[in-house]
């Protein structure tokens, strides 16, 4: 999965976040975001995976 294709999937995620949860903002959204990119520095960190196959790995749950 090409980075431009994690982006349109998180887009596409956030879009669907905000729909069922409408009090949510631009900001909550973009902490989540932040959160994710954390989440993929610590994984990799412990399994020694590159960013790269982290996200191929993550599109194919």
């Amino acid at each position: 999965m090409t980075n431009e294709e994690l982006k349109g999937k998180w887009n596409q995620l956030k879009g669907k976040v905000k729909q069922k949860y409408g009090d949510l903002t631009d900001d909550d959204v973009t902490f989540s975001e932040g959160k994710f990119d954390e989440m993929l520095g610590r994984i990799q960190e412990k399994t020694g995976k590159t960013k790269e196959e982290l996200r191929e790995e993550i599109s194919r749950w």
